[in-house]
């Protein structure tokens, strides 16, 4: 009885603590926890000039305190009229710092990334959600402060020939990416036990420059997220240029996703 009540408590301090890193757009520093199991189902898409959207199957795995991997996979009809499922990636994050307190702490991860994609190539954009065959690297440090979160990170992605279709001569493999995230706990007040729904709300900044051409753009993403039982979370976000003169799929997407977490899978 003893090691449940120790158990519950810990429960208890990890939820609302981790909570508000739960970014809709990016990845935070902090891992899920050890040998649990995520898995995501999201749609994400744009209604003009006419409606098209994609859909994501990923699965997640905490693989240590320092190592998690995911594995997605992509259909959408951008490019054509109809859905075709158009390839998949993974993803790795290696947690090397970690400062710990109560309800405080800041951490730093590298990341990689891979992606295998059958899409023609028509904009300028690099991006390896279904988008472009390449690799992508970076890092990313998280500030949590009590009920806010705040995240930041670089990386520098290189495009490769699609399956199917070559690369551009005229258009330039390399981008770099940065992006700046804000989550705050709005509810509960307080919080007395695991199953209480929790609201978190996030602005996130959503950077990339596309080098060879000098062209960049800047979105801003507002995001709300539900989570129900500390195991379930529902997220809806909308993503808008701030500046923008590169040419992309489309500027305003929205996101919705849904996501569920098992918890000493193996």
């Amino acid at each position: 009885m003893k090691k449940l009540y120790w158990v519950l408590s810990l429960m208890l301090w990890w939820c609302p603590s981790f909570a508000q890193e739960l970014y809709v757009n990016t990845e935070p520093a902090s891992n899920m926890a050890t040998h649990s199991l995520g898995i995501r189902v999201e749609n994400q898409g744009y209604f003009n000039p006419a409606y098209r959207d994609r859909s994501t199957l990923e699965i997640m795995y905490g693989a240590s305190k320092n190592w998690m991997i995911h594995g997605a996979l992509y259909e959408s009809n951008y490019y054509q009229d109809d859905q075709h499922f158009e390839g998949g990636s993974v993803y790795a994050k290696y947690r090397f710092l970690s400062i710990d307190s109560v309800q405080k702490h800041f951490r730093g991860a590298f990341f990689i990334k891979a992606a295998s994609i059958n899409n023609p190539l028509p904009t300028q954009e690099i991006s390896l959600e279904g988008d472009n065959s390449g690799a992508q690297g970076g890092v990313v440090f998280t500030q949590l402060l009590h009920k806010l979160a705040l995240s930041a990170s670089g990386s520098y992605i290189q495009a490769f020939d699609n399956r199917g279709y070559n690369f551009p001569q005229q258009n330039s493999r390399d981008a770099v990416a940065y992006t700046f995230s804000a989550g705050y706990l709005l509810l509960p007040k307080s919080y007395d036990n695991y199953n209480q729904v929790n609201l978190n709300l996030y602005v996130e900044l959503l950077g990339k420059d596309n080098t060879g051409y000098g062209q960049s753009y800047l979105d801003v993403a507002p995001a709300l997220q539900l989570i129900f039982n500390s195991v379930c979370r529902l997220d809806f976000s909308y993503r808008t240029p701030i500046y923008n003169n590169m040419t992309r799929t489309s500027k305003d997407t929205y996101l919705v996703r849904l996501e569920y977490n098992i918890f000493n899978v193996f």
